[in-house]
């Protein structure tokens, strides 16, 4: 078990993407180094009011990354919050832990109250008092509506930094299409403009292995015991409600444009067509997180059911009770 679960978190951090540093090395070690006075003057200097897209990545340890994957995941239906703790390097936020917040949420904001501004002061002064001397570089939250969670080994997050205020972006394209449930559209929308998307990059040192280890066995433990398909039952029920909504809001579009004012014909094409991609998208993406969680529970029956039934004598096999009788 040992040996598959490291097996398990190697598989994890190359999916991800995860940077090993050598400690050893003086010159790598300078990630880990947090400079007061360094620190300090880029503060006053502020560049990023003169350039709005001043930060352009974001570096993240496998420690935060892990611990912000192990809250999201307790979270269940609940959306989740929790603040960062890192500095910066340049051009680059690089984020070296994370804590969670005693903060509960709708499925599309988290409003912290009295007694998590409290705890947030008197987390970061105990840090400070223990020599952890790196500041709140940024806030972390969950959308459990918005995909399945841990269907896969491969974490999607999103790093985003907000515009100085006052300052109004021109307009772009979206880049990529996101799944957005009817319901959320309105929400998901409501700040497009007050921040742009950072590179994420994930790092790790020889050091971190045994606190991942730790946290690692904690989350490994649940990979066996739960399973994807009950566990996201009411989601997946959701997906599909949703998608069944889509499909007669795009059935009563079409309807309408049909019989409605004059539109070129290549028009009415295009929009009938960008319509329903997105809709077999959607479908697509549930068809396929219900085939990886049927493909888990199969792998996992394999694995347990079948050691179960060779370790059966042959006498055990023959007491038994036959299986169909006529």
């Amino acid at each position: 078990m040992e040996g598959s679960s490291t097996i398990a978190r190697k598989t994890w951090e190359l999916e991800n993407n995860i940077l090993t540093v050598n400690t050893p090395d003086s010159a790598s070690d300078n990630i880990f180094y947090y400079d007061d006075t360094s620190q300090s003057k880029f503060q006053q200097e502020k560049p990023w009011e003169t350039d709005p897209h001043y930060f352009k990545r974001v570096k993240i340890s496998a420690l935060a990354l892990l611990k912000m994957v192990v809250h999201a995941r307790s979270g269940g239906t609940i959306e989740i919050m929790g603040l960062m703790q890192g500095k910066t390097d340049g051009d680059a936020i690089i984020v070296m832990d994370a804590f969670a917040l005693p903060v509960e949420g709708t499925e599309t904001r988290v409003n912290a109250q009295a007694d998590a501004y409290e705890y947030m002061v008197e987390y970061s002064q105990t840090n400070k008092l223990a020599g952890r001397l790196e500041n709140v570089v940024g806030w972390y939250h969950s959308h459990p509506g918005y995909g399945c969670w841990l269907s896969a080994g491969k974490v999607e997050i999103g790093a985003f930094r907000t515009y100085s205020e006052g300052y109004k972006p021109p307009d772009e394209p979206v880049s990529e299409y996101q799944t957005i449930p009817l319901n959320k559209i309105e929400d998901f929308g409501g700040h497009c403009k007050q921040y742009y998307s950072l590179d994420i990059t994930y790092f790790k040192s020889s050091l971190d292995s045994h606190f991942l280890d730790l946290l690692w066995n904690k989350y490994w433990v649940n990979i066996f015991s739960s399973s994807p398909l009950l566990g996201n039952g009411d989601y997946v029920a959701g997906q599909i409600s949703d998608l069944a909504e889509k499909l007669e809001q795009a059935e009563n579009h079409l309807a309408h444009s049909r019989f409605g004012g004059i539109v070129p014909l290549h028009r009415k094409k295009e929009d009938e067509s960008q319509v329903l991609t997105k809709i077999t998208r959607d479908s697509s993406k549930i068809t396929v997180e219900q085939v990886h969680g049927l493909m888990s529970q199969v792998i996992k029956d394999v694995l347990f059911n079948s050691v179960r039934q060779s370790n059966k004598s042959p006498t055990d096999s023959l007491d038994s009770e036959p299986l169909i009788t006529s």
